[in-house]
This record gives C-alpha cells, sequence and structure tokens, in this order.
C-alpha cells in the first residue's frame, strides 16, 4: 500500500504520525468494534489526537482521555487528517 495520502484524504489510522489531528470517518469492522469504539469514548466525527505511533498499535488522546489501540484496530480506523 502506497504511504501516500489517497485523493478523498482518508488515510487509515495505523499511517498518521505522532502529533497530528485527525478526525474519524469511518470504522471499517463489524458492530462489535464499533461498540468497542464507542465504549472507548470513540465514533465517527471524534476528533482525535495521534500522541504516539507504536511497533504494534496507537495511543490517541480524545476528549480528555488517552486511549491505546493495538494495530488490528488502527488499521481498520479511516481518518481526515486535520489542518492545525
Amino acid at each position: 500500500m502506497d504511504a501516500a495520502v489517497p485523493a478523498d484524504n482518508t488515510v487509515t489510522l495505523d499511517r498518521i504520525p505522532a502529533g497530528t489531528l485527525a478526525r474519524i470517518t469511518r470504522i471499517q469492522g463489524d458492530k462489535g468494534l464499533a461498540r468497542r469504539l464507542l465504549g472507548l469514548g470513540l465514533r465517527v466525527g471524534s476528533e482525535i489526537s495521534v500522541l504516539q505511533q507504536r511497533r504494534r498499535g496507537v495511543v490517541v488522546a480524545s476528549a480528555g482521555t488517552r486511549v491505546a489501540l493495538g494495530s488490528s484496530v488502527a488499521d481498520k480506523l479511516l481518518m481526515q487528517p486535520l489542518d492545525p
């Protein structure tokens, strides 16, 4: 997969660098995944800040809460990077 941002400006969470602000535009998973993310305060439309990119996951902040997501979840979240 190419590392460039597609024309529609969406990219998976696992490809967004630390320090970037982004919005969740789509969850590519089943209802169970969407429900688990909702329990963590993450839903389509949520703005998050990427705090750390780790080898097997990512740490994000949303609404004052820090959440660590594994790579299997991060690659199912389509994000739209936001301009600073």
